[in-house]
Formats: structure tokens, sequence, C-alpha cells
């Protein structure tokens, strides 16, 4: 069968109909990663917006972080509400298709970023939390729609490793978004706004008219499309699946762990026994921590690829080094470029103890955060800076193992399952407080890391134990 391409005629297909393994489908790849990289940059851009807006409306850290609650708080929120609505009348994406709920979600997350400029002139905090909620609540359905539709696109053995790849893109963003971010809220008006919010408007009216832009592509582009030709019936079935069931925490555990780290970065950097950096200093070794999670992430899309010959993935693996190593060379200089090149390696004897098998990495990526985070919360300087700085490496490949382990085998209910696994998401607006208040009681921010260590604990067990697939009743 012809591959399908942007601009090509597409058949119907459904989420539990099995592909044309002959088939090509990068093209629509391609689109749909447009969608993966724009949400990085946004969500990442929270980590910009904590320092900024705790600074303009004078805040103390946990009510800081109250900007991660909103944002994360609307995908259990809006999740919460489509499983309800798939329970009682039927799943809704199965229902319009995949695409049309792409397009849905887009629109959505361009009105939340639109509120940033109304936010900005009246100066309420309480505004930016609900323009923030209103774009997390489009990224939501872009969650739910998006990342089964990357696993339903190709063979299920390669399920794992499309989805690394297309959140390798996602990385890009994350990674970006500290650099451009905190160049525009930060440093370019700095010294005229800095006791006011107007910087944010920027950023996020051209965040708005991109999200509006890829919604156009995504509508005229020939995509597959997937919804469901049979009976779709009103049921939590997703629910009988105790995989899921388990993953459902994984990802509240791993979501919560990651966003709380990267939401203390710059004030950790930002201590005299760590490095002592300022705002516009921290947002570079920030950008650090997100492109870690970048490179590890395509890593894992080679790693847990079909590539029959080692030989291959190995000299892939070599590119992908060189190329980071030269970046950071060019970017940083070299004594950065070698640290990064370090940990690169380490990251790749970790990926041979993972076998590069799915499960087994995701557990053993897991224990090497255990490490990393114990290191971060006993050690001072360059170690602990580093230490932490490392984890994005061993973050990358999380969130997609996890989601495509946890939807195995959930047929029908693979979109009912998608929407629980976006609700766990909600980790990332509960643990950053919970960290943040024990950083303010204890006075001390580097031992509340120990909070995320908890999440990281399960995830690990999750990887060694938890995703094992047993025989369901259909229902």
């Amino acid at each position: 069968m012809a591959g399908i391409l942007p601009g090509t005629k597409a058949e119907p297909r459904t989420a539990s109909e099995n592909f044309d393994t002959d088939q090509d489908f990068r093209g629509p790849l391609v689109v749909v990663t447009l969608l993966f990289f724009m949400w990085g940059f946004i969500t990442c851009l929270n980590d910009i917006l904590i320092p900024k807006l705790q600074a303009v409306f004078e805040l103390q850290l946990w009510q800081a972080m109250l900007i991660q609650t909103a944002f994360f708080g609307a995908y259990f929120i809006v999740s919460l509400l489509y499983f309800i609505f798939s329970v009682t009348k039927g799943d809704p994406i199965m229902k319009i298709g995949y695409k049309n709920g792409i397009i849905v979600g887009l629109l959505v997350a361009a009105a939340g970023c639109t509120l940033f400029y109304p936010a900005a002139d009246l100066h309420s905090y309480g505004f930016f939390l609900t323009a923030l909620f209103v774009l997390a609540s489009g990224i939501t359905i872009l969650q739910i729609a998006a990342n089964p539709y990357v696993t339903i696109l190709g063979k299920p053995d390669s399920a794992a490793s499309r989805l690394n790849l297309t959140q390798a893109l996602n990385s890009l963003g994350t990674t970006l978004a500290p650099l451009l971010g905190g160049w525009l809220i930060f440093e370019e008006v700095q010294a005229a706004q800095s006791a006011n919010a107007d910087s944010v408007k920027l950023p996020y009216i051209g965040l708005a008219a991109a999200l509006l832009l890829i919604a156009v592509m995504i509508k005229m582009a020939k995509l597959p499309h997937i919804s469901g030709s049979d009976k779709i019936v009103a049921d939590a079935g997703a629910l009988k699946h105790r995989h899921l069931v388990l993953g459902i925490l994984c990802i509240f555990a791993y979501v919560g762990g990651e966003v709380a780290i990267g939401s203390a970065l710059i004030n950790f950097f930002a201590l005299p026994e760590i490095a002592g950096l300022s705002e516009a200093e921290g947002k570079h070794f920030l950008a650090f921590y997100w492109g870690g999670a970048m490179i590890g992430r395509f890593f894992g899309a080679v790693a847990l690829a079909q590539i029959k010959q080692t030989r291959t993935k190995y000299m892939i693996f070599a590119a992908i080094a060189t190329v980071a190593f030269v970046v950071m060379y060019s970017v940083y200089g070299l004594n950065e470029a070698l640290i990064a090149l370090g940990l690169i390696v380490l990251n790749f004897i970790m990926l041979l103890f993972g076998s590069f098998k799915p499960n087994k990495t995701l557990g053993v990526f897991a224990a090497s955060v255990m490490v990393l985070l114990l290191i971060t919360s006993f050690a001072e300087g360059s170690v602990a800076m580093w230490a932490v700085i490392s984890i994005g490496l061993f973050n990358s490949i999380m969130f997609p193992t996890i989601f495509t382990l946890a939807i195995r085998g959930l047929g029908r209910h693979t979109s009912q399952g998608s929407s629980l696994l976006v609700m766990a998401i909600v980790g990332g607006a509960i643990v950053p407080p919970v960290q943040g208040l024990i950083a303010d009681v204890t006075g001390n921010l580097q031992l509340s890391f120990l909070v995320p260590f908890v999440c990281y604990l399960y995830i690990m067990y999750y990887g060694f134990f938890g995703y094992k697939v047993k025989e369901q009743v259909e229902v």
C-alpha cells in the first residue's frame, strides 16, 4: 500500500484496526510532531514565569508554585470531565476522530495564551492563573488525542520508539523555552519592566499566533482519519486493566517529580552554596536540564526502535553525542561540553543496563534519578548543580515509556485510558507546591528535593513490576 503523506488522500481507520505494516506514516508524524514541540515550549515557560511573577507580586515560593497548580490542575479537571463524559455518553475523540480533537485542543490553548495580555494590564496574579488554566485545558485535549494517535500510527512493537521520538521534539521546545523566554522576560525588557508583568505579553501573544497557524496546518493536512467505527460504548472499561491503573499513578509520580525539580532549579542555582547565579544566568543551566531530556529521548527512540543491527544503533548514538558535544562547545565552551559529554556517556551506560527494553530501562533510569537526587540534596557546589542538571537525561524516556506501557492492550478503551493518564498529569499541580512548602518551612531548598525522590521510587517499582499486563475480562 502506498504511504500516506500530507496532501494525499487518507483512508479512515479505527483505533483497534491493525495498519498495513508497509504503510509509511512519516509524513503525518512530522505534522503531529509540531504539537509536541509547542506544548513542550509552553510548559517549560512556566519555569520562567515562576521567578518572574514571584518578584512582581512579592510571593512566597509555595505561592509562586501555584502557577504549576493552575496549569497542571487543568489536566486533572479537563481529563476528569472527559472521562465522565466517556463513561456516560461514549468516548468523544472516538466519535469525532483524533484530528478534530487535536484542532479543538489547539484553539482552546490559543485562547488561553491571549488572556495573558489582559492579565498583565490588570496586574492580577489570579488572572494569570486563570489564563494558565485555560491554556493548559487546550494542551490537555492535545495530550489525550495526540499521544495515542502517535502510538497507533505504525507497528505496535515500535510504539514506544515513536513516542520517544516525538517527545524528543517536545524536549526541544522545553530546551529553547528557557533561552528565548528568559531573554524576552528577564533580559530584553528588564530595565524598563522589572516591576511589572508586561514582559510576558509578547511571548504569549506570539504563541497564540503559532498555535492558530498549526491548527490551520492540521486542518489542511490529509492525516489518516482514525475514529471508532465500532459501536461507541459508554462504560469505564479502561479501569479494569491493572497495568493501566498502576500506570496512572506512575504518570502522577513522574510529572510531579519532573515539574517539581524543574520549577525549583533557578532558585536552586541562586543558592550561594551551589552556584550563586542570577535568574538570567540560571536560565542557561535550566536549558541544560531540558536539553538533556531532549538528547535522552533521541537516545530512547533509537534504543527502543526495531533496529536489528546493534552496530547501527551504536553509530546513531555516537552521531547524536557528537552533535550534542559540538553544539555545547560552540555555545558554552569546552568545560561545559566535556561535562555534558560525560553525562551522555553515563546515560548510555544506563541504557545498556536496561537492555533496550522499555520497562527495564524505565526502572534503571528511575533508580539513577534517585541517586542523583540524593547527591542534589546533600552535596554542594558544582557537584550538586550538575547532579540535578543530569536528571533531565534520565527523565527523558519516562513519560512516553510509561504511557506506552500503560495503554497496551486497551483496544477500544485506548482513548479513555489516555484521558486517565493525562488526568494523572495533575501530579505537576500537587508535588511542586509540596516541595515549595517543605523548602519554606525548613528553610532548606536542598532537602526539599527528597520530595521528588519518593516519586521516582514508585516509578522504579512500575518499571520492574507494575507494568505487567494481566488477562482482562472484556467489558
